[in-house]
């Protein structure tokens, strides 16, 4: 440890802000470096609170700020902690706060991205602007919510179809059988019928001999 870092830390109120800056670089999803030089006051509020929720947006020294990346494992910051510094800690999603910092610095062109941090590896100036091309967590959602509804719909159809044409077929068959209840029965009932009738007196009376004569029959054929 150099005589500068030793002396920062021998502070209460710097080895504070350090451990603060590390926990943050640590703990964020993500980091942006940024030069502010020239900006307003209005300026920078502006551009707090299209942030919104998703970062904290804070000017930094860069000797803490070299300290607490390098207690947080953090490797490739210090060569750009050179001129004012803020930075930009990602509480939300990373691509929306990426955005915001681009669109800002179109617009205001004193705002500088020096580069990032995303899960504890440095990002280049044309990484940091690649990840701000990406789609926003909420719209990747938005997708994929959509192209899952569509799934559900068409699996809905698929399913309701066959039911639905069977219910048609179930209510066009009642309506046929409320005009002819015979089909109620099945077809060819009345037929059915006639075969199945119990024999009359007649009929019995007369069976014996046609089997006498059935039986005489064989008899002479097997002689």
């Amino acid at each position: 440890m150099n005589d500068e870092v030793e002396e920062t830390m021998a502070r209460p109120d710097k080895a504070a802000a350090v451990a603060e800056l590390k926990d943050k670089f640590t703990n964020s999803a993500g980091a942006v470096l940024t030069e502010y030089r020239g900006l307003t006051v209005a300026q920078l509020k502006e551009l707090r609170r299209n942030l919104g929720e998703d970062a904290t947006y804070a000017v930094s020294k860069n000797t803490l700020t070299k300290i607490a990346a390098r207690e947080a494992g953090v490797e490739g910051v210090e060569e750009h902690l050179v001129g004012p510094t803020a930075i930009a800690f990602v509480d939300g999603d990373p691509v929306t706060v990426a955005k915001g910092l681009r669109d800002f610095a179109k617009a205001n062109p004193l705002l500088v991205i020096k580069g990032g941090v995303l899960e504890g590896k440095f990002l280049s100036v044309d990484e940091v602007k690649k990840l701000a091309d990406l789609e926003s967590r909420e719209v990747l959602l938005a997708k994929l919510a959509g192209a899952m509804q569509g799934t559900l719909q068409n699996a809905v159809s698929l399913f309701a179809a066959p039911l639905s044409q069977a219910a048609r077929a179930v209510a066009a068959l009642e309506k046929a059988a409320t005009e002819d209840p015979s089909l109620i029965g099945g077809a060819g009932t009345p037929a059915a019928a006639e075969g199945n009738q119990e024999p009359s007196n007649e009929e019995l009376a007369a069976a014996p001999a046609a089997t006498e004569s059935d039986d005489a029959a064989t008899a002479a054929e097997d002689k």
